[in-house]
């Protein structure tokens, strides 16, 4: 495939043919249960096959489809072993790549989008994409006056192809649901599809990107390009030269994953508190580790490099104080306490009664990382807490549908839960507790229980 599809009819039917697949496949293994074959097996294979499908169109088409496949590959350390290791070099080329826009169709961009003599502007222009992602694709440049220079230009029917793509994987979204146990994928999709207007903006993230580069310019730990130009559909910003995240991923060893790992926390809690806005994509593409001058070398040195500001959420003063709270309430077994907090926040609807000890009973696996000096995040960890959210016979199962997310946590809670499973794809032991005691109001507002384990 050479360029976005921008038809409807053929990316609905791209769409529509996943369920149709999925319902062939479940027909498929029903007779072979009939056949004697072990129901475990089965489903197995069900959803292996349903998963290749499902990243293989969702990478083929860009735009919402892509956006869904790139949120959900996040999480693949909740999936089975099983399940999970066929597809999971699927998952990792969705965060990276993506079919590129012809290059005719590149220049018609510009010259639309920053005059005829859009050549003058830089000193080279590479026609091949650097990177290409959900709405728009990357291209190395040199600007005019001499800046290597990352030139992102957005797909042409960019926001037809979100809305669409959206709107259509919505009305199947309970299908998708096995896939990622413990995971409602429906919201997910909706509040994606609220994100479009902004996604699509560049003169907003642009001013995010920038107001990201004042605060951590010249910091010891994160780096974020300046922003060189911009105009309606095409973003140009400094070109940021690293190792990407998911190379750590795959192939890094245990230094660099925690050293990556601990950046990658240290940015999502102090980058709402130094700057009033969360970067809300947190998907390894969107990262880089600058190693400096000693790529082999020793990795306490090394930088988180931020790409991609197209979605954030603006927090003036921060994270909610009421989260740092009811964190340090639970740590400190205080059931009354975080039941209180969580009906006057929203989380417990007025009619709805729960004992404050199952809310408790709840909360404290999935809090565990801030419990102790130094967390190894793992993918068998991940995928226990999802387990167990996820069997319907379990008291959290029962719990967490009575539980109630309310909208203004929504991106707060998509985004920590996206930076957890990255931290679990990367196997890192990080000092979580450290970070939220500097940079999360509320947290650290009272000295923990000598009892609490350390």
């Amino acid at each position: 495939m050479s360029d976005l599809p921008r038809k409807a009819v053929t990316r609905t039917a791209k769409l529509a043919a996943l369920p149709l697949g999925f319902a062939g496949r479940t027909a498929l293994g029903l007779g072979k249960r009939i056949g004697g074959r072990p129901a475990e097996m089965i489903a197995a294979e069900l959803q292996q096959r349903t998963a290749e499908q499902l990243f293989a169109t969702l990478g083929q088409l860009k735009g919402g489809a892509m956006k869904l496949g790139q949120a959900l590959s996040v999480f693949e350390s909740a999936l089975p072993e099983q399940i999970a290791g066929p597809y999971r070099a699927a998952l990792t080329k969705l965060q990276e790549a993506a079919p590129p826009m012809p290059t005719a169709s590149v220049h018609a961009a510009l010259a639309e989008r920053l005059g005829e003599d859009w050549r003058d502007l830089f000193e080279e222009f590479e026609d091949r994409p650097a990177a290409a992602a959900s709405i728009g694709q990357v291209h190395r440049a040199v600007w005019h006056d001499g800046r290597e220079v990352a030139v992102k230009v957005q797909y042409p029917g960019a926001g037809d192809a979100l809305l669409s793509d959206l709107t259509q994987l919505g009305r199947f979204a309970r299908l998708l649901g096995p896939l990622i146990p413990g995971m409602d994928i429906k919201p997910l999709i909706t509040e994606l599809r609220d994100r479009v207007a902004e996604e699509l903006d560049y003169e907003l993230e642009a001013r995010a990107q920038r107001a990201h580069a004042r605060e951590f310019s010249g910091d010891g730990d994160v780096v974020v390009p300046d922003v060189v130009h911009h105009s309606d559909q095409v973003l140009v910003t400094e070109w940021l030269e690293g190792v990407p995240l998911s190379e750590v991923i795959a192939n890094g060893t245990q230094e660099q994953r925690d050293r990556a790992g601990q950046l990658l926390a240290r940015f999502l809690f102090s980058g709402a508190a130094r700057t009033g806005l969360l970067h809300a994509d947190p998907h390894p593409g969107n990262f880089r580790l600058l190693t400096g001058d000693a790529p082999d070398g020793p990795p306490e040195k090394w930088r988180l490099g931020v790409l991609d500001f197209g979605t954030v959420d603006r927090l003036p003063q921060g994270l909610p104080v009421e989260i740092g709270t009811a964190l340090r309430l639970a740590l400190d077994g205080d059931a009354e306490a975080v039941h209180e907090l969580l009906q006057d926040e929203g989380f417990v609807k007025p009619e709805i009664e729960l004992d404050p000890a199952a809310i408790l009973d709840y909360l404290v696996p999935i809090i565990e990382p801030a419990q102790v000096d130094a967390f190894t995040f793992t993918r068998d960890w991940l995928r226990s807490q999802a387990t167990r959210i996820a069997d319907p016979r379990s008291p959290a199962y029962q719990l967490a549908r009575q539980l109630n997310l309310p909208p203004a946590y929504l991106l707060i809670h998509r985004v920590t839960m996206s930076t957890i499973g990255v931290l679990c794809q990367l196997g890192a032991t990080v000092r979580l507790r450290d970070e939220m005691e500097a940079w999360v109001p509320g947290f650290a507002m009272d000295t923990r229980s000598e009892e609490t384990p350390a």
